[in-house]
């Protein structure tokens, strides 16, 4: 039985190790270049083929693999004149693997049925690194007939794959993940420089911290920088955070729920983003956070 045909729009940080897998796995792959080319130019040295327009990758595929930035792009990238709706055809399934708007996806999901194309949302769990070796978290909203026909192929990259429910349901998980995951890059902030002003060193910290029932994945990569100074620990910028908090915000509203410690998390990332640091990664909060005080955070040494 022959692979479906996949088409990659976004091979960025964490799509190009994603479409890696895909074609380890024997998937025909078209991508779509942009600014950096050196991951685009890297697939297509492997085999990908390379086209210029949304439409001509959903042209390409049987299945299309979204993963950028935010709700805006995605809607860009299927709405356009050139987009992924302008190349629709019958047996077409988009899945948008970006940390997006759940109204935003549902939305779109109508937009796309209604000209024959089916769509589901699979956003990631991990990092860049994961990435790489096929070991990312999928959680997927889509139809059962839908998954049934992407999962083999979001199998290549993921280790772990949940069907969650319906259109929306993996980003709405998603941004209750990336809550939990960008408050406790506040409260480590926080708590690293109350440390500091108390007389709490970052190594006697880590030395409770790392080991023990508060340890965890996030924790180790967080302390990656935190700690040892490793620049790209976390690849996961602070606009990105900033975005996906307030998303959180929105669904939040949606559903008429007071979210106090969400919304406090998206003001400290707000500022940092305000402040011109919206490039720097996600562990730099702690730098932050200190220089917010009055003072420079002391690292390991």
């Amino acid at each position: 039985m022959s692979k479906q045909r996949i088409g990659f729009i976004g091979v960025g940080f964490m799509g190009h190790g994603m479409a890696l897998n895909l074609m380890a796995k024997g998937f025909p792959l078209t991508i779509m270049g942009n600014r950096n080319r050196a991951p685009v130019e890297d697939l297509v040295g492997r085999g990908a083929k390379e086209v210029k327009s949304p439409r001509e990758v959903a042209e390409n595929s049987d299945i299309l693999f979204i993963c950028v930035t935010d709700s805006p792009t995605v809607e860009k990238i299927i709405r356009d004149p050139d987009g992924v709706k302008a190349g629709a055809h019958p047996g077409l399934i988009v899945v948008d693997c970006s940390t997006a708007n759940p109204v935003s996806t549902e939305a779109l999901a109508k937009e796309l049925d209604d000209v024959g194309v089916a769509m589901a949302d699979a956003p990631l769990g991990g990092t860049p690194a994961q990435a790489a070796v096929g070991q990312l978290s999928a959680m997927v909203g889509a139809d059962p007939q839908v998954y049934a026909r992407i999962e083999p192929a979001i199998s290549a990259w993921a280790a772990k794959v949940v069907h969650l429910g319906p259109i929306g349901s993996g980003h709405k998980m998603k941004l209750l993940n990336n809550f939990l995951s960008m408050g406790y890059a506040a409260i480590y902030a926080e708590a690293l420089a109350l440390g500091q002003k108390v007389g709490i060193s970052i190594e006697t910290f880590d030395s409770v911290i790392r080991g023990s029932r508060m340890d965890c994945g996030f924790y180790q990569t967080f302390m990656g920088y935190a700690l040892e100074g490793n620049p790209e620990a976390h690849k996961f910028t602070l606009s990105n955070a900033a975005k996906d908090l307030r998303y959180v915000d929105a669904m939040a509203s949606a559903a008429q729920l007071a979210n106090p410690i969400s919304s406090a998390a998206k003001n400290l990332f707000a500022q940092a983003v305000g402040a011109g640091k919206g490039s720097h990664f996600v562990p730099t909060i702690a730098d932050f956070v200190a220089e917010q005080n009055g003072f420079k955070r002391k690292t390991k040494g």
